[in-house]
Order: C-alpha cells, then sequence, then structure tokens
C-alpha cells in the first residue's frame, strides 16, 4: 500500500513539473504568439502588389536601372521610372504611422568661385519619441537623389576622397560622366548618396537628426549665348528613406521605402539654386571669326609675294652669273 501511494505520488510531481514546463514555455518564452505576429508585421511591409514580390524592388541603388539603356533623363521618363521602380515598393500606410519621419527643413547652396564650387544640402529630419524606439528594430537609410543640370558634372576623384573620409555611407554617379564629351550628346548627371540613420544618435529630447552633403562639382563651357552667360538651375532632390528588416535569418530582408520628398510634385521650399556659367558672345564669335580670316588671308598673300620675289631674285642672280 505504501509502494502503491509512493508511485502515485511520483506521478503526481512529474504531471505538475510538466505542466509548470508547459506553462512556463507558453506564456514566457519570447518566439510564441508575439514571433508569429512580429512575421506578419514585417512580411506586411512592402504596399505594392502583393504578387510581384520584393524582388523588383531596387535591392541597392535605385538610378542604376534607369542608365542601363542609354536614354535622356527628362521629367516624362524619369516620373515614368518611379511609378514603375519606386512607388510599388512604398511602405504600408501602418508601417509609415509606426515608422513616422517628417523632412522638417531643407536648405541649400553654392559654394565656392570659377568652374569648380560645391553644392552644400542641409537635410533636416523630424521624428518623435516613439519613431525612435520603433526604428532600433529596423535598418534604416537616408536616400537622397541628386539631378545636376545638364553640363554640370560630379567631381568623382573629390567625391571618393569624400566618401574615404566618411562623408558618405555610400554614394554612386550616374548618367553622363564624360566631360569631353560633345554638349548635344550630353545627358544629365545623377549623383545618389546613401546615409545611414542611428536613432541613438539622438540624446535626451532631441527629435530633429540633420544631415549636411556636400557635392563637388565642375562644369563644361556652354554653347555660345547673346548674354555671355548660361544659367544653370539645380532642382531640389528627391529624399527617401527605406527600411529593412530580417528575422534571425530565417527569412530574406524584407524592404521598403517612405518618400520625404518628391522633385515632381512638392513645391519648392525656396528659390532655386543657379549658377552662371561664362560663355562665348555671339557678336564676339563672329568678329573674331572675321579678323582671323583676314588674319590668314594676309598672311597668305605675304607668303605668296615673298616667294615671288625670293625666286624672282634668285632668276636674276642665276642669269647675271652664267
Amino acid at each position: 500500500m505504501g509502494t502503491m501511494q509512493g508511485i502515485m505520488a511520483r506521478d503526481y510531481c512529474k504531471y505538475v513539473t510538466l505542466w509548470i514546463i508547459f506553462i512556463c514555455t507558453v506564456f514566457f518564452m519570447p518566439g510564441t504568439s508575439s514571433s508569429g505576429e512580429l512575421e506578419e508585421h514585417i512580411l506586411d511591409l512592402h504596399a505594392g502588389d502583393s504578387n510581384m514580390g520584393l524582388a523588383h524592388c531596387p535591392t541597392n541603388w535605385i538610378m542604376q536601372s534607369y542608365f542601363e539603356d542609354p536614354k535622356a533623363l527628362d521629367d516624362s521618363h524619369f516620373q515614368d521610372f518611379k511609378k514603375r521602380k519606386v512607388y510599388p515598393c512604398l511602405c504600408k500606410e501602418t508601417v509609415s504611422r509606426t515608422l513616422k519621419l517628417e523632412l522638417s527643413g531643407l536648405g541649400r547652396r553654392l559654394i565656392g568661385e570659377g568652374s569648380h564650387r560645391q553644392l552644400s544640402s542641409s537635410i533636416k529630419i523630424k521624428l518623435n519619441k516613439k519613431s525612435r524606439v520603433n526604428l532600433l528594430s529596423y535598418s534604416c537609410k537616408v536616400i537622397v537623389i541628386e539631378i545636376l543640370p545638364r553640363g554640370i558634372f560630379a567631381d568623382q576623384f573629390e567625391l571618393q576622397h569624400l566618401f574615404e573620409r566618411g562623408a558618405f555611407g555610400d554614394i554612386a554617379v550616374f548618367g553622363d560622366t564624360d566631360l569631353e564629351l560633345p554638349t548635344v550628346r550630353s545627358n544629365n548627371t545623377v549623383v545618389e548618396i546613401h546615409m545611414d540613420v542611428d536613432p541613438t544618435s539622438l540624446s535626451g529630447d532631441e527629435d530633429v537628426l540633420e544631415i549636411n552633403l556636400h557635392i563637388p562639382l565642375h562644369v563644361r563651357y556652354p554653347p555660345l549665348d547673346e548674354s555671355g552667360y548660361v544659367t544653370a538651375v539645380f532642382g531640389e532632390p528627391d529624399i527617401l528613406v527605406g527600411f529593412s528588416f530580417s528575422i534571425g535569418g530565417l527569412r530574406p530582408d524584407q524592404s521598403c521605402m517612405s518618400i520625404l520628398r518628391d522633385r515632381d510634385s512638392a513645391e519648392p521650399r525656396h528659390s532655386p539654386v543657379t549658377w552662371a556659367v561664362p560663355s562665348g558672345i555671339q557678336m564676339h564669335a563672329s568678329i573674331v571669326s572675321v579678323v582671323t580670316f583676314l588674319s590668314a588671308a594676309f598672311s597668305a598673300v605675304v607668303i605668296i609675294l615673298a616667294t615671288i620675289f625670293y625666286s624672282g631674285n634668285m632668276s636674276s642672280k642665276s642669269s647675271k652669273q652664267s
């Protein structure tokens, strides 16, 4: 009888122990219900067609696919490109509210003189405390797409030096990079800059993240103009934020983008930055052409007369000697 009671007591203890382990597993271990909700949330980042898949979204450089086929970079082509490549990759509205970032300031100016200058941009991004906490779960970067006016080039050697000094997270130049190319065959130059966002860099009640960019530029001398100058106008850039998240390597990285500023739809915040590039004056060019022609004709006549005179002298000397 005592042995039977001992066996029942041991079985009871085993059952109690198993129930305690089960309850702890369900309620206290991460990865049961919360993990499922997290995966569902992450897989729902993408605002595009669920059938298209994330593979259609740019994985690194947005502008790289635009210049795979040579084409002019005009507003209509670029807007169509964004509709196909960028807009389907935008974050869902629920995610945008969770990771709310706003463009609170954009300042731009041209620094320097002569044919080598710098385009300076100050970008201020506002995020509240809740956004700062939510961003800790994501990999976040600011993407700036700067389309330069025709005839204005990014100095790639200076950009490389700035990148090596840590001025940019990553940078690439697309489009027209050949300074010697004739103007009629030139295209726009596009600079795409990626800057990592670290919400932990903000301390206390700070809620504005400021990014300062300096793009070194040089210019190709433009065609003739009556005023002697050609004005290059810099439009405001496209500014986006890219978010990505991976779940412990169990699934591929999920990503989406949010637009802080669209150059094609947003009203300019300030008057545009301009660069008055010196060019030749048509009237002066005509005068120079006439003077050059007359000088060349006069020189040719002098050479012909000198040749005739020299030949005559040589003939007279030969006749005297004979």
